[in-house]
């Protein structure tokens, strides 16, 4: 395969302009960056002949009924050719949630949404209750990870948007304050 130079746009705090040098075939970039870009994936990293390559999806303000994201590319140092990938997980163990100015509150992962600490349990909060802030409100489920959400303000529960044992995407309003 030919090396690839692909120009990066960094953050200023960063540097201006760095070229990336990879073993990796474009074409297989490309088609990584539209997988990630057009998938749930929100974070991919590949190894191939010496080189990492990291395409992380950063989400935009998060509207009341869609997200827009775009994929990025993320230069990684190149690992030793007999050093193995490392997979990152990195799993919060509480989130809060983070209400729109409309009162929406979105998902702030993908995964399960639960009502319920556990199956037969009485729930969080129902529509109607008064919460106050870091009440917490729901889990995402999500990897076997269960992600306590918490209210971010005090106020009355109007509506649960998602249904208990729903898939959400990160973003995807689940309940609304009055």
């Amino acid at each position: 395969m030919d090396r690839v130079r692909i120009p990066l746009r960094l953050p200023a705090a960063v540097g201006t302009k760095k070229t990336l040098e990879t073993n990796m075939d474009l074409e297989k970039i490309k088609k990584l960056i539209e997988f990630v870009g057009s998938s749930r994936v929100s974070e991919l990293t590949v190894s191939q002949a010496g080189t990492t390559v990291r395409i992380i999806r950063e989400n935009n303000a998060v509207s009341q009924h869609a997200t827009s994201s775009q994929p990025r590319i993320v230069p990684v140092a190149e690992a030793a050719p007999d050093e193995a990938p490392r997979a990152e997980e990195q799993a919060p163990e509480s989130a809060t949630a983070a209400p729109a100015p409309s009162g929406i509150v979105a998902a702030p992962s993908f995964g399960l949404f639960h009502r319920a600490p556990s199956p037969g349990s009485a729930a969080f909060a129902e529509a109607g209750d008064e919460v106050r802030e870091g009440q917490e409100l729901f889990i995402i489920e999500a990897m076997k990870v269960f992600n306590t959400v918490r209210a971010e303000r005090s106020g009355r529960i109007a509506r649960f948007i998602a249904n208990d044992g729903e898939d959400v995407e990160l973003g995807q309003p689940v309940l609304e304050f009055e």
